[in-house]
């Protein structure tokens, strides 16, 4: 059996980091910006000026995070394990995994090519720069 994977590329990783930092810059946001492939490897990353340290290492867990269960970190997660009870003792032992909001796969052409983390301020922050990311990249298609 095989299957076929896309893969995003790096013009596509550029268009959405240039889109979530500009968003960032237009709130304010020191943030952390992380691009991961299919297979979660990191593909881009920025790191806005004044950036809090540990955003770094947040901003690709949470693209991590959306990659491996292929949707959102944050409210779609909470939704997905509040009424699990094993759900919810295991899914913080998975390395790599948070629950924070501001990761989400990033879809092209209906394909699942790689996802998108942001981590600096509050996750509302977050996701509001992971919105204006995926909306370049829909402009892109």
């Amino acid at each position: 059996m095989s299957y076929e994977v896309s893969f995003i590329t790096d013009e596509a990783a550029e268009l959405i980091v240039k889109a979530a930092s500009e968003e960032a810059k237009k709130i304010n946001l020191p943030a952390s910006i992380a691009i991961v492939d299919p297979s979660g490897r990191l593909k881009a990353f920025k790191s806005l000026n004044n950036a809090p340290h540990v955003s770094l290492e947040t901003a690709i867990k949470k693209a991590k995070t959306a990659i491996g269960f292929g949707f959102p970190t944050g409210n779609a997660w909470h939704e997905f394990k509040k009424n699990d009870p094993i759900l919810n003792e295991g899914a913080g032992q998975l390395p790599d995994f948070i629950l924070l909001g501001g990761g989400s796969p990033i879809m092209f052409q209906g394909k699942m090519i790689g996802a998108i983390g942001v981590s600096g301020g509050h996750y509302e922050q977050d996701e509001k720069c992971v919105k204006a990311a995926l909306e370049a990249l829909s402009k892109y298609e």
